[in-house]
């Protein structure tokens, strides 16, 4: 999808210290990207910046472009383009109408997302959901996927959801937000707590307190990988512990999802060790008062960065049963699966193509929506 469309959408990766500025055609980027200062402590200079960064990028295409679409952080009202008091951006308080503003100064129609919600729907659309379908045919299983929980570990704990090719934004811009769910170590604190950057740093130093070090998440991985000085097996537990924390909030999203897991963020290159421990996580059962064990999803979980895990998930378990009566035979698909990736992409590409993808959807829509109230009128009209 998209792969061969030729409108061209701006994009932007809006970081704290850098905005880097960008354009996509036909799922490509087509530009020199442009970088910026971050501009934290004036609104205005900092939309200045924003449509100084987006004239650049324009000035060097050969088409005009025919929408802006990026991630910005929130808290945001998404939908009317409003950013809220971003800690960070100390400039942005009491809701800042970027989108609008950012409309009225190019002419272009303005989507702004969260960066979880992009970096599913770019999986979704162009990444691990349509490379796990191509699997699944290619070994003869009939079965194919159409939903996706796209979950970001890295300075925090970001999700979004795409159920069958749209967008789950939520009535109120917070569709797919797990970073708040109940931490399964610490009930009375949220997730993210225990699924980020500063996590991995805490248990780590809880599980080796004599070493007093300033470690970064890398340092810590250099560690469990045998690459530097430290206590591999604190390191190892560090890792472990946040897929085990993540694995919880997943299982409750997957509960109304059901779909695809794919894992992105800054700490994804350290999946050997997280992943693993999210899908024993994942694979736990629990009780009922008759003293029933209930697994905590009704599908099994497949580790598909495993060779094993990926071919127990394409493998078709189905068989076929005769309707009652008559010679037709249905399949019938005995067990329940789902799987959890890393994605291929990068969850910058992920972010952009999502991006890309959510603006020239939404514009389709647009279009559409146009076309079929324009033929109702017609027709009431005859």
């Amino acid at each position: 999808m998209y792969e061969h469309d030729d409108r061209t959408v701006l994009t932007l990766d809006a970081g704290g210290t850098n905005f880097v500025f960008s354009a996509i055609r036909g799922c490509r980027e087509i530009v020199e990207p442009v970088r910026l200062d971050a501009v934290t402590d004036d609104v205005r200079r900092c939309l200045d910046t924003l449509a100084e960064g987006f004239r650049r990028v324009q000035a060097q295409l050969d088409a005009p472009a025919v929408a802006i679409s990026f991630a910005f952080p929130g808290p945001a009202d998404y939908e009317a383009g409003v950013i809220g008091d971003l800690p960070n951006f100390p400039c942005f308080r009491d809701g800042v109408a970027m989108g609008p503003w950012l409309e009225e100064r190019t002419g272009l129609p303005v989507f702004i997302n969260n960066d979880g919600n992009l970096f599913a729907y770019g999986e979704a659309l162009l990444g691990i959901l349509p490379e796990v379908n191509d699997a699944l045919e290619a070994a003869g299983s009939t079965k194919r996927f159409q939903n996706l929980l796209g979950i970001t570990l890295g300075t925090g704990f970001g999700g979004g959801v795409v159920l069958d090719g749209t967008l789950l934004r939520g009535d109120n811009g917070c569709g797919g937000d797990v970073w708040l769910m109940r931490n399964v170590f610490y009930p009375s604190l949220i997730t993210e707590e225990s699924v980020s950057i500063r996590a991995v740093k805490r248990v780590y130093h809880e599980q080796a307190p004599a070493d007093r070090r300033d470690l970064s998440p890398k340092d810590i991985f250099d560690i469990a990988e045998g690459a530097s000085e430290g206590n591999a097996e604190a390191a190892r537990a560090a890792f472990a512990e946040l897929g085990e924390a993540a694995a919880e909030a997943v299982v409750h999203a997957l509960d109304i999802v059901d779909g695809l897991v794919v894992v992105g963020g800054g700490l994804a290159g350290a999946a050997k060790y997280i992943v693993p421990a999210m899908v024993r996580a994942m694979g736990k059962s629990r009780s009922t008062f008759g003293g029933a064990d209930i697994p905590c999803l009704q599908m099994k979980v497949c580790d598909l960065t495993d060779p094993a895990g990926m071919a127990d998930f394409v493998r078709d378990d189905s068989v076929l049963v005769r309707i009652p009566g008559c010679d037709r035979e249905v399949r019938y698909r005995v067990g329940k699966k789902t799987g959890v990736a890393v994605t291929r992409l990068g969850t910058s590409r992920a972010v952009s193509l999502g991006a890309y993808a959510f603006a020239l959807s939404s514009i389709d829509r647009h279009i559409q929506h146009s076309t079929n109230t324009n033929h109702d009128v017609k027709n009431q009209k005859q």
